[in-house]
């Protein structure tokens, strides 16, 4: 049983746009709707007492980095993040992949910036059907994060709704390789699914599309996804070099996608996006 919902409030009869509400367990969320990144838990230079007089429907804070400190068993002991950081209104949590791919490739959170490519490093010592194995930036101990794993800690945050664990290939990845990627993605979130129905904790679970701009994998990737039991469907992966191929890319994907479950677009925050998204 979950207190998770979605309502389709109104349909636009010019687009395929939509008004919506998502309960949770902490509150609604308007939708559409922006969701502001807290990587640590906190909103720079804005404390969750503020967030809420905003009104900041829904937070995303970072597994990989509160993994590593202050460690999700600690905050499981002060409550939950709900508790640990005085927000009384929902939060979701990735799955610690981006973080971890983005170390090894350089090149995923940045494409639609046009930052070009930044110096890799060695912090990934090794990726294989398990998992990722990485050093931990603060300690350079090593850290072996999994589907199970990744989903146990989300569990030990306690937000409202989580992300299961998948593989971030970047924009210029050879087609075989993509393809290989994205058999691992699939088997991984489903993975990351048997383990969050093992114990629902109230919380809801998106899965995450991928498929880089090949059209036909994404149309994969939403065929098997959307035959699985996930509450919601985000937009992940590679989703373009520049904003043209990621609105070519998105009104090809979205009609794959339930009408009845809410969307989210991963990474996506600029301005000059949001209209079009819509």
């Amino acid at each position: 049983m979950s207190n998770f919902s979605f309502d389709v409030v109104h349909r636009s009869k010019r687009s395929r746009a939509r008004v919506g509400k998502i309960h949770t367990p902490h509150g609604t969320i308007d939708t559409p709707n922006f969701v502001a990144v807290g990587t640590n838990a906190t909103i720079k230079a804005l404390d969750s007492k503020m967030l809420d007089t905003i009104g900041l429907q829904l937070m995303f804070c970072n597994t990989y980095h509160l993994m590593l400190q202050p460690g999700t068993e600690t905050i499981k002991k002060a409550g939950g993040l709900h508790a640990f950081m005085n927000r009384n209104m929902p939060i979701i949590t990735d799955s610690g992949g981006f973080q971890v791919f983005s170390l090894m490739y350089g090149t995923v959170a940045n494409e639609l910036k046009s930052r070009g490519q930044k110096k890799l490093d060695n912090t990934v010592l090794k990726i294989n059907e398990e998992g990722v194995l990485f050093r931990s930036y603060r300690d350079g101990s090593p850290v072996l994060l999994t589907p199970e794993s990744s989903v146990r800690a989300q569990k030990n945050l306690g937000a409202d709704i989580i992300i299961p664990f998948d593989e971030l290939p970047p924009y210029h990845t050879d087609p075989e390789k993509l393809k290989e990627s994205l058999a691992r993605t699939h088997r991984w979130e489903k993975r990351s699914l048997d383990e969050h129905l093992l114990n629902r904790n109230n919380q809801a679970m998106y899965a995450v599309i991928h498929g880089g701009i090949d059209k036909d994998l994404r149309k994969e990737s939403c065929d098997y996804l959307t035959s699985l039991p996930f509450d919601g469907f985000a937009i992940g992966g590679s989703l373009g070099k520049n904003h043209q191929e990621m609105f070519d890319l998105l009104s090809f994907t979205m009609p794959l996608v339930p009408e009845d479950k809410p969307n989210h677009l991963l990474g996506i925050g600029d301005l000059a996006s949001f209209e079009e998204c819509i």
